[in-house]
């Protein structure tokens, strides 16, 4: 893989909590590892939807076979295969897009999550307060 874009952010088990779990934008991930031919693929098409959405939601990516922490991260959040895309609200996975799939599908994807993300801010604000309280 070349070098990530500016607009994507390279996700290991040290950051994740601070970049996905605490975000508080809607985060997609990428799942992806160097020996993956689709993830090659791919990776063009993500940094330019990286750069379509920039500042709407943030993009990362997660090498699975980096480390045996990345691997158990992969695995706590279902991943079998790679590509794959997972994106998050509030720390809390709300969409997947399995494998390569065209630049047009990955827009509406992404169009969906952030429908999805509005949707789900409104829903878990009023729960965490209640909790709180």
């Amino acid at each position: 893989m070349t070098s990530l874009s500016s607009n994507i952010v390279e996700l290991n088990a040290a950051n994740w909590e601070k970049e996905v779990v605490k975000s508080e934008r809607l985060v997609v991930v990428e799942f992806w590892h160097t020996q993956c031919p689709y993830c090659r693929i791919l990776e063009p098409i993500y940094a330019k939807l990286a750069e379509d959405y920039s500042g709407k939601l943030k993009f990362a990516k997660l090498n699975v076979l980096e480390s045996q922490h990345n691997q158990e991260l992969a695995g706590r959040y279902g991943i079998m295969g790679t590509p794959t895309l997972k994106f998050f609200c509030g720390g809390r996975p709300v969409q997947d897009i399995v494998g390569v799939l065209t630049e047009e599908y990955l827009h509406q994807g992404v169009e969906f999550a952030l429908k999805k993300h509005k949707d789900c801010l409104e829903k878990s604000t009023p729960l965490k307060l209640s909790y709180i309280d």
